[in-house]
């Protein structure tokens, strides 16, 4: 069992969204999740026996402190969450259960974490105790001062010798400050052990090559020795990392999804088997349950191999699990699936 106690970063959402792929009638029902990228990375760690601390800054309401209490029920502490501000962060999901390529819109300005600033944090306490920092690129997204922000308490985890994970979350709609995230990220990925993103991703976020040639049709294969040479292109421009990871995920139908990993260290490199399902329920957090698993694999000490798989089989799951968390689910037992070990 991991040892490891984590620490997890970020912004506390509400989703809402209709049971049908409009909004506009009386007779459809309004579901509401508690969600974020983080906050479904402690939910899935919490799960499985991991001890999770999430740091997020809420509002003094009733709807807060039930979001709060989501997270406590999955097993996370929350007890060092921030009150302040005035309102939660909330995203709209146009398309009933998350299962089209529905528009989101967000609807975070002003809001409690969103004001969030340097100087406001005593970083150095609430980490105490802890062993591993989780922050996503989400935060940094939001503004020039949470993005300083994130550097304070970067700094702070990194002199207290925690290992520090990021996963370069892309939302193009959130990018909406004057920098590009290129100008940004490389500062904050300085300071980073675990990288998990993607390849695209890579290169909006810290200047890495990718190829245009790249498509739905690209063989996995190909799709990996990409994910070696942008691995290569990271060992190179930050000294620091030690675990890159990346997820090819593809949906041709609305329950349709295609999903496979790759984990890099600057000793090898690793291709999962691949998943494929056409009974998608949910796949909203399928990527933070890959990052959960690969924390999950790397505090556990499992073998490479091991711990693509382990990241790969935690993303498919979350496909089968309704809202942001996640069941805590890591069977092999999925209905509606086929499975292709890696040759």
């Amino acid at each position: 069992m991991p040892k490891h106690h984590v620490f997890s970063f970020g912004e506390l959402l509400l989703r809402i969204q209709s049971s049908a792929e409009r909004l506009l009638y009386a007779e459809d029902r309004v579901t509401v999740y508690p969600g974020g990228s983080e906050a479904n990375v402690a939910a899935s760690l919490a799960q499985w026996g991991v001890r999770c601390s999430y740091v997020t800054r809420l509002p003094d309401h009733e709807l807060a402190k039930q979001a709060l209490d989501a997270l406590g029920v999955k097993g996370v502490d929350t007890t060092l969450s921030l009150v302040g501000g005035d309102r939660m962060g909330v995203y709209f999901l146009l398309s009933a259960d998350g299962l089209a390529k529905g528009d989101v819109i967000y609807d975070r300005k002003h809001s409690s974490f969103g004001t969030l600033a340097p100087g406001m944090v005593d970083w150095d306490a609430l980490l105490e105790g802890h062993t591993w920092l989780h922050w996503s690129a989400l935060t940094p997204a939001l503004s020039q001062t949470l993005a300083d922000t994130c550097l304070e308490l970067l700094d702070v985890a990194s002199r207290k010798g925690l290992t520090i994970s990021v996963d370069l979350n892309y939302r193009n709609k959130l990018w909406a400050y004057g920098k590009e995230p290129v100008e940004v990220m490389p500062e904050l990925v300085r300071y980073c052990d675990v990288v998990m993103g993607n390849v695209w991703a890579a290169n909006k976020m810290l200047g890495t090559n990718v190829s245009h040639t790249l498509t739905r049709t690209t063989p996995p294969d190909v799709y990996f020795e990409q994910a070696c040479r942008t691995a290569d292109e990271i060992w190179d421009a930050f000294p620091r990392c030690k675990h890159v990871a990346n997820t090819f995920r593809f949906m041709d139908r609305p329950t349709h999804n295609l999903l496979y990993g790759t984990y890099h260290t600057r000793a090898g490199n690793y291709l999962s088997a691949i998943f494929e399902t056409d009974a998608v329920l949910d796949r909203i957090g399928s990527g933070d349950a890959f990052m959960a698993g690969l924390i999950y694999a790397l505090t556990d000490g499992m073998a490479p191999q091991q711990v693509v798989e382990m990241a790969t089989r935690a993303g498919f799951q979350k496909l089968f699990a309704k809202g942001d968390f996640g069941n805590g689910a890591l069977t092999d037992e999925v209905s509606g699936h086929t499975y292709e070990p890696h040759k």
